[in-house]
């Protein structure tokens, strides 16, 4: 049996997707240790982790995405995020690898000191990514804007231009990134987007076809379906309270300028015959004025409600808009960054839901794309299916291979 180290970025939604697959290793009595925001370490021994905080100086350098003004400046800002973490990075996760002594390492995509630091530790380790992945393909638009897939022509076309511009943005980040690893002993990377493909072992924290199908990408990527998890919670007693179509409204739990998301929410389907429930997340909830057949809460837990919801109305953020889909629950989703563009656009193209830009988000137009998108349950059932052949077994297994054939697990007979 082997000792597994994870190492994840200060973010719930990049923790929270790889318990089922750090479960999974431990019922197949494997160890494992986690490094990962202070707040979640008393969660994580809970479940018979061996967990510990990442250094403070991590967790001090917040993402500030959220103050720009453009999708690619924002990805740029994210792009600086993480390598100022990564100086503190390295050192953490090397302090981690002598305290834990691992046989093999799980690297957070977005610690890119961690991930440099993991390739010169002489060990086996693995990245995982539970958002979109951003490795460049000719089946796909370049990553970031949310483009639609255009297989002709045209769309190479526009394909080539926008990854120059974009991408051209953000690998003004290189050398500064390539200095960090240089420093580590890591080689250089020739492109941002190239990132991941350093990687011996890639989880994709999805499935086709919610993702677009890739025949030019490394055989090192795995799609292994998404990690569906959260904190063990009661439903909540209300909930059974009225038999009228429920519809979740939620907002980003990492701090971004969404709020007007649920305003737009609560006026525009204020007099339809479903119920809202709101959770505000990253929001104060007192920001946003009480509705007598909508309910506003900071948190509740979405598994129960996913269990009764028509429909999800939500910013597009990775974690939420796949356990509603694994649900079976459409989305209507309101991109307002980071990977949100993506992931709307994957929900529109998989026939899951309806996309509605925040550009043109006002009460009548969200109205109209949360009708449609509930009409579009049977898209959600085709990926709820999709992802249930999947998942943490799947995740279990490729993490195994990275060992001696004597130190993977046995599976318990069937």
């Amino acid at each position: 049996m082997a000792h597994y180290l994870a190492y994840t970025s200060p973010s719930r939604g990049h923790l929270y997707p790889i318990v089922p697959m750090l479960a999974e290793l431990r019922r197949r009595g494997h160890t494992v240790a986690v490094r990962t925001l202070a707040e979640e370490v008393d969660r994580m021994r809970s479940l018979g982790f061996a967990a510990a905080p990442i250094a403070a100086a991590i967790e001090a350098r917040a993402l500030d995405d959220w103050t720009t003004t453009s999708q690619t400046a924002a990805l740029a800002h994210a792009a600086r995020t993480f390598i100022d973490r990564a100086q503190h990075e390295v050192s953490d996760l090397r302090a981690a690898i002598a305290a834990e002594r691992p046989d093999a390492l799980l690297i957070d995509v977005n610690a890119w000191g961690a991930t440099a630091a993991a390739e010169t530790s002489g060990l086996p380790w693995a990245l995982f990514s539970p958002y979109c992945l951003p490795l460049p393909s000719r089946d796909a638009p370049p990553f970031g804007l949310g483009l639609a897939p255009r297989p002709d022509a045209l769309g190479r076309l526009r394909d080539a231009i926008v990854r120059r511009v974009v991408h051209g943005l953000i690998n003004r980040q290189l050398p500064s990134l390539n200095a960090m690893r240089a420093g580590v002993g890591a080689r250089p990377i020739a492109e941002m987007d190239s990132y991941a493909a350093a990687a011996p072992l890639v989880l994709a924290l999805t499935a086709e076809p919610f993702e677009y199908p890739r025949r030019d990408w490394p055989k090192s990527v795995r799609l292994v379906g998404p990690g569906i998890w959260d904190p063990p919670s009661e439903p909540p007693p209300w909930l059974d309270e009225s038999s009228e179509p429920l519809v979740l409204v939620t907002a980003s739990t990492e701090r971004q300028d969404d709020g007007r998301l649920i305003e737009t929410a609560l006026a525009g389907l204020r007099d339809e015959p479903m119920r809202l429930v709101v959770t505000t997340a990253a929001i104060d909830p007192a920001r946003f004025p009480a509705q007598p057949r909508a309910r506003i809460e900071r948190f509740l837990p979405h598994g129960p409600l996913l269990a009764r919801a028509a429909v999800v109305v939500c910013h597009g953020g990775m974690g939420i808009t796949q356990k509603a889909l694994a649900a079976g629950v459409p989305v209507c989703v309101v991109p307002f960054g980071r990977d949100q563009p993506e992931v709307a656009r994957r929900v529109e193209v998989a026939g899951a839901g309806t996309r509605l830009p925040a550009s043109r988000l006002r009460p009548d137009r969200l109205r109209a794309a949360v009708r449609k998108a509930i009409a579009c349950k049977a898209g959600a059932e085709r990926i709820a299916a999709a992802f249930s052949a999947k998942g943490a077994g799947v995740a279990a297994d490729a993490l195994e291979e990275l060992l001696p054939f004597a130190q993977r697990g046995r599976r318990p007979a069937a």
